[in-house]
């Protein structure tokens, strides 16, 4: 059996989504940030960290009653890849995979999270794992504890994506008939398209 910690990135300052912070808005009634957590707490994992910056005192009472760690990233502003290592530096439980999750997808199931972990187990000496949507890229990924290292050690912006690119031969592709994997909710127009969905 695999153990996986999550870090969820929630540091970033939703721009595109104009005056209010996504993580915030609500969706079937629970702000999207919320929805991601529950989901995630509803998996057996290891550990989780909430990678927190821009706005952050808004954004601590989603975590009221939630077994889940903070970390506050100070250097939000630099981009995605500083709240990846801010969150990979505050893991402290011991772990074989780190998932590497956004805090903006609401669609995501307890069930979508254990088919990729399942999946993450089968990959056999590769180490990176990255879902697939009819082609699509999408999140979260799984990566082997054993890139927590090098990344801690690289420099802030080298991103995830160019750590797969660099590293092909390391990442097996998880295909799924799920969109969830591949929906965020960045602006305006996404977020009404959402609301179509949910009951």
């Amino acid at each position: 059996m695999n153990r996986i910690s999550a870090v969820v990135l929630a540091a970033g300052e939703s721009r595109r989504m104009g005056a209010i912070n996504k993580l915030l808005i609500p969706v079937g009634g629970v702000p999207i940030l919320r929805r991601v957590l529950n989901v995630l707490t509803a998996v057996k994992l290891q550990e989780i960290v909430v990678v927190l910056g821009h706005e952050r005192e808004q954004l601590l009472p989603l975590l009221d009653g939630l077994d889940v760690g903070t970390v506050v990233n100070e250097r939000f502003r630099e981009g995605q890849m500083s709240s990846v290592w801010a969150g990979m530096s505050a893991l402290s439980a011991p772990c074989d995979g780190v998932m590497i999750c956004l805090g903006d997808q609401p669609l995501m199931t307890p069930g979508d999270i254990a088919a990729l972990i399942e999946a993450f187990g089968q990959i056999g000496d590769r180490s990176i794992l990255v879902p697939a949507y009819h082609g699509q890229r999408g999140n979260p990924i799984i990566l082997s504890y054993k890139h927590r290292e090098s990344i801690l050690a690289g420099e802030r912006n080298l991103g995830c994506k160019r750590l797969i690119e660099r590293n092909p031969e390391l990442v097996a592709t998880f295909e799924t008939d799920s969109d969830h994997f591949v929906l965020d909710i960045d602006t305006p127009e996404a977020y009404e398209s959402l609301l179509a969905r949910v009951d």
